[in-house]
Parts: structure tokens; sequence; C-alpha cells
């Protein structure tokens, strides 16, 4: 639910006509990226702000009626299918030239997975689904008779692959604020008596999460005194968890990513180094 931030930049990237040739998506991230990818403005606000009331999107109830607080196939499924509520433009995503990075991780090996534009089908997001499986509030999401979690388990921040991939400047939208170090995750007495059994390499992930972050944020932060790194961070005075439901939050979060986008556009592009704003990966 962080991710309404950077909904709200996305939008302005939209509206300014900035654009990546290489996008990486984790979690919420990847899910935001489809509609920006898509060319599909204010449809990442929607999400957020409208669709998130309803019960099916996430609530207590969800998770007794169906085992996860979040309802991934209702959100990436019902609503977003050609038949949905709020449908992807399928045509206009695989249109869009820029590679499309969606990270997920094994459940069972632990080790991080990433998906391409490619993996997605027409009605079939299950790689944006696997990317946003939070352990314990979702079930994982089997692709080819494999089980993923959520990107954030192994690989947070995808500096390491951006720049395997090639990316030499990296614009990151990040959903905590600035000077934000990663503890030690809690309740680890629940998710470990939830997952030790069948996904034990996932609990040791969780367990070490917070160290691989911080390592990850270092090298973007060393990137970012180096020149190729831009980084956008949520404000301070936002008091979000990652299961907040409030419609007016929502929008006041998305309505600040606007406003942060607006205010650093010269900025961006006198870093990109380009008229077009093009040329730089974004995470």
């Amino acid at each position: 639910m962080k991710c309404a931030y950077s909904a709200g930049i996305l939008d302005h990237f939209l509206d300014a006509g900035i654009s990546f040739p290489y996008v990486a998506g984790v979690s919420a991230g990847s899910a935001n990226a489809v509609s920006f990818l898509a060319g599909q403005r204010d449809r990442n606000r929607r999400f957020y702000v409208e669709y998130s009331a309803d019960p099916r999107y996430a609530s207590v109830s969800n998770m007794m009626k169906t085992g996860e607080y979040f309802g991934l196939h209702y959100i990436y499924g019902e609503l977003s299918n050609e038949d949905g509520l709020d449908p992807v433009d399928y045509d206009a995503l695989m249109a869009n030239p820029a590679e499309f990075c969606i990270v997920a991780t094994n459940a069972r090996t632990g080790r991080p997975k990433y998906f391409s534009k490619e993996d997605l089908e027409r009605n079939h997001f299950e790689p944006i689904m696997a990317s946003s499986a939070l352990p314990v509030m979702c079930k994982p999401i089997e692709i080819h008779g494999k089980m993923y979690f959520d990107g954030g388990v192994r690989d947070s921040l995808c500096v390491e692959k951006a720049l395997e991939d090639g990316c030499t400047k990296l614009v990151y939208l990040m959903s905590k604020p600035k000077g934000y170090r990663m503890e030690p995750q809690s309740m680890r007495g629940l998710y470990t008596a939830s997952l030790v059994g069948k996904y034990p390499l996932t609990v040791y992930n969780i367990n070490h999460r917070h160290e691989r972050y911080n390592r990850q944020m270092e090298q973007v932060l060393r990137l970012e005194r180096e020149g190729k790194a831009m980084i956008f961070y949520v404000p301070s005075h936002f008091q979000i968890r990652t299961t907040t439901v409030d419609p007016e939050l929502m929008q006041q979060l998305y309505d600040a990513g606007v406003a942060d986008a607006i205010a650093r556009e010269a900025e961006l592009r006198a870093f990109m180094g380009t008229g077009e704003s093009e040329g730089a990966g974004i995470a």
C-alpha cells in the first residue's frame, strides 16, 4: 500500500513523456510498472484509492475466508483481466519496447527469480502476483510447477541485477523514507511456524532480509554519490504499514508522489542527460 507514492510519480512521468528502456519492479512496484508501461494513467491510483475498500482486495475477513489477507487473484485477475473492472491494456504493455524485469522469490530454493515481459500472458499475470505474494499474508503463487513469494524476500532493490543487465544510471522509487534501515523481522515465531515445514529457505531469507536490504541500500547510496543513481523517497511524515487500507491516506500519498515528481522533473532530466529523459534504469 505504501507504493501509492510511486504510483503518483509514475503518472507524472507519463504526463511528462518520461520513459525508460529498462524497468524493474519488486512486489507492488511490479504492478505499478505494468500500468506505467501500458501508458494507463490513473489506473494505479484507482487500485490504491478506490478498489482497496473492497474486502476482496485486502481484509481480515478475506484472510479468514481464503487464507490470504491480500486477494491477489482478485486484484491481478478479476479486476485486471480483459473482462474485469479495470483491465490492463495488454497490447500496449507488450508493444512498449522497454525491458521489464519482475522480481519474485522461489519459495523452495530461496533464490530470486527474474521474470520478463514475455512471461506475462493475456489475462494471466501470475508473475505480478508472485512478485507481490507476501509470505503468511498470501499463499505462494504457482508458475510452471514452481512456487513463488514476494520478490522483496530475496532481492528488495534489484541493484545487482539492473547493473548486470547493462543499466548505467538508476532511478529508484522507494517505499521507505530517507535514512530508513531495516531491522530484523518481527513475528519470527508466526512466520517460522507457518512456513518452515514446506519452505525453510524462505524462512531463512526472511530472517536475513534486513542484512541484504541494508547492504543493497548502501550500494544504491554509493551509486548516488557517484552520480549514477537518483532516489525518490516516501515523505517521512506518512505513517503507513504494508496492510494499511485507508482511501484518503492513499490519495494523499499518491498526491505527494505527483508533487515530488513535478518538483524534481528538471533534476531528473539533467541526471539522465537527455531532453527526452530516456536511458536510465528504474526499480
